[in-house]
């Protein structure tokens, strides 16, 4: 075991962890944090499991969380949390039926949001490449973002 430090969701915790444990595993099941999913299992290929690391978004169940010592980290809760604009975009717009990828979608659309307050819908379909929904609501996702595009520019 050993111990690393995290600061998640602006909240700092260390905890002991085996060198083959992925981000994924730490974050859901040894920390509770539900918003963290894995519809592919740990293959990669669903973006369900999406965080973002150090303001960059990465897939936690292909990051080993021995590797993440002293990293920031980000999830669903703590984009809840701070009231961004994302969250009430995809309330606005029917983006999940099922709801099991929304929160994978969610960071994912915050994460670019970040780097690119402005989007088109190209840089959009681009950034949500990697997310995978079985209930087709891609465009609605590319118009939740547009919206909270949109928002952020009138707040600042």
């Amino acid at each position: 075991m050993v111990k690393v430090r995290l600061t998640i969701n602006g909240k700092p915790r260390e905890i002991d962890v085996e060198s083959h444990w992925s981000l994924w595993y730490v974050l859901r099941e040894k920390l509770g944090i539900t918003s963290v999913k894995s519809m592919c299992e740990g293959e990669g290929a669903c973006g369900s499991c999406t965080i973002i690391l150090d303001d960059r978004p990465v897939l936690s169940c292909l990051t080993l969380a021995i590797d993440c010592d002293g990293k920031k980290i980000e999830t669903l809760e703590g984009i809840v949390a701070s009231k961004h604009p994302i969250i009430d975009a995809y309330i606005n717009h029917p983006t999940y039926q099922c709801g099991y990828c929304t929160p994978g979608f969610v960071v994912t659309a915050k994460a670019l949001l970040d780097k690119i307050p402005n989007p088109t819908i190209e840089d959009i379909i681009e950034a949500l490449s990697g997310n995978i929904c079985r209930c087709g609501t891609y465009p609605a996702h590319i118009n939740a973002i547009l919206e909270a595009s949109e928002k952020l520019r009138r707040l600042k």
